[in-house]
């Protein structure tokens, strides 16, 4: 029996290994915010992911000179919509909001930030 992959975003990972976290009964993706700094950045975010049943598992975020920056480590178990409806949602809120909001199964995110 053969090994099953499945290519996302130019990145080829094995399906056992990205099926893993969800086959413990989790889906994490890493969820990351940039732009000006203004109010209200969080209160979107987190509520647009609450509004879908996402669970928030880690928070960091600071600003740097004036420029907002976080990264979110998200638990999609719950989640009422598909990851690429709510990766389309997180958009539209970055383009309203004005800043940048990208998605990213926690998988993807590990082997494209690997050393």
């Amino acid at each position: 029996m053969g090994v099953s992959y499945i290519a996302l975003q130019d990145v080829t990972i094995p399906l056992s290994r990205l099926l893993q976290s969800a086959y413990i009964g989790m889906m994490r993706a890493v969820c990351t915010v940039v732009g000006k700094d203004k109010p209200g950045i969080i209160a979107a975010v987190s509520g647009a992911l609450a509004q879908r049943s996402v669970n928030i598992l880690d928070i960091s975020q600071t600003i740097m000179q004036g420029y907002f920056t976080m990264i979110t480590l998200i638990d999609l178990t719950d989640v009422t919509i598909s990851l690429e409806e709510l990766h389309q949602e997180l958009e539209a809120l970055g383009k309203a909001v004005r800043v940048s909001v990208t998605l990213q199964h926690e998988d993807v995110f590990t082997a494209m930030h690997r050393v």
